[in-house]
C-alpha cells in the first residue's frame, strides 16, 4: 500500500482492496472520487469527509484517518485529558443500558473528565435562535455539520455567505472546557463523524465510536467489570436530541409544523444536496436550512453497523427524556448564564472546487467514444456511478472517469473482443491444419519426386519395346491387341508419374498480368456443364488485375469445378465468386453436392487419396491444385458439410492469392 500523509487526508483508498465496482463513485454526493486505471482514488481537495464511501465499501477499500494510537499516547502522558462525548453515544452502545457504565469505561481508559457535547448543543441552539430572530431578512444554512460546511465551501462557494456564523456543538463545548479549566488541557472528541477530525484545531484529537470500541477491546474494558460514574459538569439539557433529524429544531424550541416554522430540515446525502441546490436556485426564499449529511448523526460513518435507524432514534429519545426528568433546571440555567458570554462565532472561506463544464462539442465527442451517438443511446443506467451518461462524459473529459466505466459500452467491447477472438481462433486452427498438411505434403512431395524419377526409366523402356514389338507384329496378329493394352497402360502410368512430378513442383511459375474476373469466367466455359447443374458467377468488382501463371491456375480452377460437378450427380448449383481484398484476392468455388466426410477432410490433398470409384480418378488432382496454389504464394482452405441435419450440404474451396507475384 502506498504511504499516505494522514495529517492532511481524512478519507483514502486502500488500493489493494479496490474491486472496481464504482459503488463509491455512485454514493459520493460531490463526486470526489476519480477512477485511474480502473481503481477508485479519493480526491482530498474535493472530498467533504462525509464517509459514505467508507460505509458502503464491502471490501474495506475506503478507510479514514484513525487516531487511536495518538489518543492512547496522550492518555499515557502527564497531560490532563478530557473526553468530549457526542450526544449520539446511546445510539452506538446499545448493549449499555446505563450511561454511568459508559462514563466509567471512559474513565478506566484514563480520561480525567468526561463531558457531554450536548451542553454545547444547548448553547449553539440559543445562538441560532438569536441569529434567526435578529436577522429576519437573511436566510441561513446550519453550520453544525462539518460535511455540509465543506460541501458549501468547496462545491457551492457562492452560498458561503449564508452559512450560519456559529460554531458546531463540538467546538462550543471545547471553548466551554477551555474556560472552565483554564490550565492547559487536552480535549478528545468522541463521536460518530469522520469529518469532525478535520473541522477545528481547537480540538486536540477526534476519534469515532468504532475507534473507541477498539480501545475498549484492546484494554479488555467492558460495562460488566466497571463501576459506574456520572458525566462531569456542565450538564446538558435538550441538546441530547441534537443528533436526530429535527434535533436542532427541537433544541431551539421550534415547532416542526411547516405552517409554523420557516426552517427546512433535510438529512441524508441526497436530500441535503437537493436542499442546497433548491436554495441556490432561489426556490427557498425566506427559509432557513437545517442540514445533516448523514441520516441524522445516529447513522454516522464512525458508528458500528449494529442497530436500525428507528432503534437508535428510540434510544436517543429515551435517553433525552430520562435526562430531562432528572435535570436540575435551575443549575442548568445557571450554567448557561455562566458560559453564554463566550464567543461562539466563526467565519468561513470559499474553496471553490467546482468543475468547469466542457463545451457541448467536447461532451458530444466523449459520448461518442462510449457508444452514445444520439439521445436514444443515453440509457442513464447509473452503473458507472454517475446519474446520467452526460455526467459520465463530463467526468471523463475532466479526468475523473474512464470510458470503461460505462457498463453497456464495456459489454459491447467484450462481445466484440469475444467475436474477434473466435475469428482469431478459427484462423489459428485453419493455419495449424494448413501447417500440418503442408508438412505432410512436403514429405510426400520428396517421396513422390524420388519415386517418379525411378519409375520414368523402366516405363520408358516398357513403352519403347512395346511399340517395337507392335511394329514387328503383323496385322491381325492376336498379340497386337495385348501390345496395344501394354502401351495404353504404360502411357497411363507415365501420366500418373507426371502428376507426381507436378505435385513435387519441380517446374516453375511463369506469372503474367491477367484480368482475374474474365479469367474465372473463362474457366467455367472450359468445363462441360451438365444440364441439371446451374452456374453462377459473383464478384464485388468488375475489374481485378493480378499476376498469375495462366495455364497452371486454369488447371486449378477447372479441376475444382469438375470435382464440384462430379459431387452433384443429381444436379445443383456451382458458384464461382471473386473478392478483392487490398493486396490479395480470393476465388471461391462452391457446390451443393454431397460434401466431404469429416474423417476425409485431412486426407483430400494427400496423393492417391480419392473418394471416386476405381477408374474415375487417380487421387492426384487436389494435391496438384495444392502445389500450384502454394507456388503462387497463396493459401487454399476447404469448408464442407456432409450432414443434412446441419444445413445445406456441399463443399467450398477458398483460394487466396497475392496480386503481385513479381
Amino acid at each position: 500500500m502506498d504511504l499516505i500523509n494522514l495529517d492532511n487526508i481524512l478519507v483514502y483508498t486502500v488500493k489493494d482492496r479496490c474491486r472496481v465496482c464504482y459503488t463509491c463513485v455512485r454514493e459520493c454526493p460531490v463526486k470526489a472520487i476519480k477512477i485511474v486505471n480502473g481503481q477508485a482514488e479519493v480526491m482530498p481537495e474535493r472530498c467533504i469527509a462525509c464517509g459514505n464511501c467508507v460505509n458502503i465499501c464491502s471490501q474495506g477499500a475506503k478507510t479514514f484517518n484513525k487516531q487511536v494510537d495518538k489518543v492512547e499516547d496522550l492518555l499515557k502522558s502527564d497531560e490532563f485529558v478530557i473526553a468530549a462525548v457526542a450526544p449520539s453515544f446511546p445510539a452506538e452502545f446499545l448493549e449499555i443500558d446505563n450511561s454511568d457504565q459508559f462514563v466509567g469505561m471512559l474513565r478506566e481508559l484514563g480520561f480525567q473528565k468526561v463531558i457531554e457535547v450536548s451542553f454545547g448543543a444547548d448553547l449553539v441552539a440559543q445562538k441560532y435562535n438569536e441569529l434567526i430572530n435578529n436577522n429576519s431578512s437573511q436566510s441561513y444554512i446550519s453550520s453544525d455539520c462539518p460535511a455540509v460546511v465543506a460541501c458549501v465551501e468547496k462545491h457551492h462557494p457562492d452560498l458561503v455567505k449564508n452559512l450560519a456564523p456559529i460554531v458546531s456543538p463540538m467546538v462550543a463545548i471545547g471553548r466551554v472546557i477551555k474556560k472552565k479549566y483554564p490550565n492547559n488541557v487536552k480535549i478528545v472528541f468522541i463521536g460518530p463523524c469522520i469529518a469532525k477530525k478535520g473541522e477545528s484545531d481547537e480540538i486536540d484529537n477526534s476519534i469515532t465510536f468504532t475507534e473507541l470500541r477498539q480501545m475498549f477491546q484492546s484494554k479488555g474494558i467492558t460495562y460488566t467489570n466497571i463501576d459506574g460514574s456520572n458525566f462531569d459538569p456542565p450538564y446538558a439539557g435538550k441538546g441530547s436530541v441534537f443528533p436526530v433529524s429535527h434535533g436542532l429544531l427541537n433544541t431551539m424550541g421550534k415547532a416542526s409544523d411547516v405552517t409554523e416554522c420557516d426552517i427546512i430540515v433535510a438529512d441524508g446525502k441526497k436530500d441535503f444536496m437537493d436542499a442546497i441546490a433548491e436554495f441556490e436556485n432561489g426556490n427557498l426564499v425566506g427559509k432557513h436550512l437545517n442540514l445533516l449529511c448523514c441520516d441524522g448523526c445516529i447513522m454516522g460513518p464512525g458508528m458500528s453497523k449494529n442497530g436500525s435507524r428507528l432503534n437508535r432514534k428510540n434510544r436517543i429519545s429515551d435517553y433525552a427524556k430520562n435526562k430531562l426528568v432528572h435535570l436540575d433546571k435551575e443549575e442548568w440555567k445557571n450554567q448557561i448564564e455562566e458560559f453564554k458570554s463566550i464567543d461562539f462565532s466563526r467565519t468561513f472561506n470559499p474553496d471553490d472546487r467546482r468543475i468547469v463544464e466542457p463545451s457541448e462539442k467536447e461532451i458530444a465527442n466523449a459520448l461518442k467514444k462510449i457508444g452514445k451517438f444520439d439521445h436514444m443511446d443515453h440509457l442513464n443506467c447509473k452503473a458507472c456511478g454517475y446519474d446520467t451518461c452526460r455526467a459520465h462524459a463530463i467526468a471523463i473529459i475532466v479526468g475523473l472517469a474512464e470510458n470503461e466505466m460505462c457498463l453497456p459500452y464495456s459489454i459491447e467491447i467484450m462481445h466484440q473482443t469475444i467475436k474477434n477472438l473466435n475469428i482469431s481462433n478459427e484462423k489459428l486452427a485453419t493455419a495449424r491444419q494448413a501447417l500440418k498438411q503442408s508438412e505432410k505434403l512436403a514429405n510426400m512431395g520428396q517421396l513422390s519426386a524420388g519415386i517418379a524419377h525411378e519409375l520414368n526409366n523402366p516405363l520408358g523402356v516398357i513403352s519403347m519395346y512395346s511399340n517395337i514389338l507392335k511394329d514387328e507384329s503383323k496385322d491381325g496378329d492376336p498379340i497386337r491387341e495385348d501390345l496395344d493394352l501394354i502401351v495404353e497402360q504404360a502411357d497411363r502410368c507415365k501420366k500418373i508419374v507426371g502428376g507426381l512430378l507436378n505435385f513435387a513442383r519441380k517446374n516453375q511459375v511463369v506469372p503474367e498480368k491477367l484480368n482475374v474476373i474474365e479469367f474465372c469466367k473463362r474457366s467455367l466455359q472450359s468445363v462441360v456443364i451438365p444440364i441439371n447443374v446451374k452456374t453462377k458467377f459473383l464478384s464485388d468488382t468488375k475489374m481485378l488485375e493480378a499476376y498469375i501463371d495462366k495455364d497452371q491456375m486454369m488447371q486449378v480452377l477447372t479441376n475444382l469445378e469438375k470435382n464440384a460437378i462430379d459431387a452433384m450427380p443429381d444436379g445443383g448449383k456451382l458458384t464461382v465468386s471473386v473478392d478483392d481484398q487490398n493486396n490479395e484476392f480470393s476465388i471461391t468455388i462452391s457446390d451443393e453436392g454431397c460434401g466431404i466426410e469429416e474423417e476425409n477432410m485431412e486426407k483430400i490433398f494427400t496423393p492417391f487419396f480419392t473418394t471416386k470409384s476405381i477408374g474415375k480418378g487417380t487421387g492426384m488432382g487436389l494435391p496438384l491444385v495444392y502445389g500450384i496454389v502454394k507456388m503462387h504464394k497463396g493459401q487454399i482452405n476447404v469448408i464442407s458439410n456432409a450432414i443434412k441435419k446441419n444445413g445445406q450440404t456441399g463443399t467450398k474451396f477458398i483460394i487466396r492469392l497475392p496480386k503481385n507475384q513479381l
